[in-house]
């Protein structure tokens, strides 16, 4: 149930009506957008009269919310929610590119790589030190050592970086990590969610190969439902029946997502397809679908990387890409 308040209603009266609310078992979540303050009541609402509360004179009007994710919907909060970290932003008209090695390798990899996005115009570094690869003999990251190693090239760059949290048991490691991504294979971890919702660290959450957008919202919803209320989501691409590309990039899910939820929406086109050539002209599409940013690999020798060479870009790709969005960016008034 969401409490939509009048224009100028006094404070004391706002405080007084959040007392009574909560006195009465309920959580309450206060969000004052640019024309619009709601309370969004969560919890049992079956014993809460409609009409008692619409008639009060601070009470504009009030509605039923019948989705199960509360805090990640829009009607709780109408205005977007910007993510921000250091010189990068996502949401509400900001836009940022997340960019780097599929997985840490060595120091001159990534410290080359950071120098390239940099210079490109990314704002984050992303790479994985601990890699969940679906056969036990592939290249399963270089785990603290990685850590370490991504933390160098920060203090070098500047730039923040992002990195997979694949266990709640190497989360320690992470304490200099600006954003923790939730990989797609840990969506439904939901011990995981329920931590990282009582960190104080943006959260950059994948969806799922096969999992629904409400999936993806129910998801988000353990982290805010934590406190954590700063959580991108990302569309990386589901599995579908075609087998020309490794995912199936869903477009519709950046517009639709929009509607639903306050949260930011980043898009990842080098998982979504796994084929370095079709990174840019998805990319370009995700711009113009409304996404909040995007994440792509890159690798200065893609040939030589240990993981997912095939959908990496070289820096010299990466820095043509990066033309191609910032014009559009510029066209759909995102502020890169």
């Amino acid at each position: 149930m969401i409490v939509v308040l009048k224009q100028n209603a006094p404070a004391a009266k706002v405080e007084e009506l959040i007392g009574n609310l909560q006195n009465r078992g309920l959580k309450t979540n206060y969000s004052q957008g640019e024309h619009t303050t709601i309370i969004g009541l969560i919890g049992d609402t079956s014993q809460v009269n409609p009409d008692d509360l619409q008639a009060l004179d601070i009470v504009e009007t009030v509605k039923r919310v019948s989705e199960p994710y509360k805090l990640a919907n829009r009607k709780f909060h109408a205005d977007d929610t910007v993510v921000q970290v250091g010189d990068g932003a996502f949401g509400g008209g900001h836009f940022s590119v997340i960019a780097g090695p599929c997985s840490v390798e060595t120091e001159e990899q990534v410290t080359e790589a950071a120098r390239r996005v940099k210079a490109a115009g990314a704002s984050f570094l992303r790479g994985g030190a601990f890699k969940p690869r679906t056969s036990p003999y592939a290249f399963r990251g270089l785990k603290a050592e990685g850590i370490e190693l991504l933390l160098e090239a920060k203090k070098e760059t500047g730039l923040p970086i992002v990195s997979e949290l694949t266990s709640l048991e190497n989360i320690d490691l992470f304490a200099d990590v600006d954003i923790i991504q939730v990989g797609a294979r840990n969506m439904q971890n939901f011990d995981m969610l329920a931590e990282l919702g009582r960190c104080n660290k943006p959260i950059l959450l994948k969806r799922g190969l096969s999992a629904t957008l409400q999936e993806l919202l129910m998801s988000a919803e353990y982290i805010l439902s934590g406190g954590n209320s700063q959580v991108i989501l990302c569309e990386r691409g589901i599995r579908t029946f075609e087998t020309a590309t490794r995912n199936t990039l869903d477009l519709s899910a950046i517009p639709m997502l929009k509607q639903m939820t306050h949260l930011p929406v980043i898009v990842d086109p080098s998982h979504a397809t796994g084929i370095s050539s079709l990174v840019e002209p998805l990319a370009k599409a995700a711009v113009a679908a409304g996404a909040d940013g995007l994440i792509i690999e890159v690798h200065p020798h893609p040939e030589k990387a240990l993981c997912d060479g095939a959908q990496s870009l070289t820096p010299d790709q990466f820095d043509h890409v990066m033309d191609s969005v910032k014009k559009l960016c510029e066209l759909e008034g995102k502020q890169l």
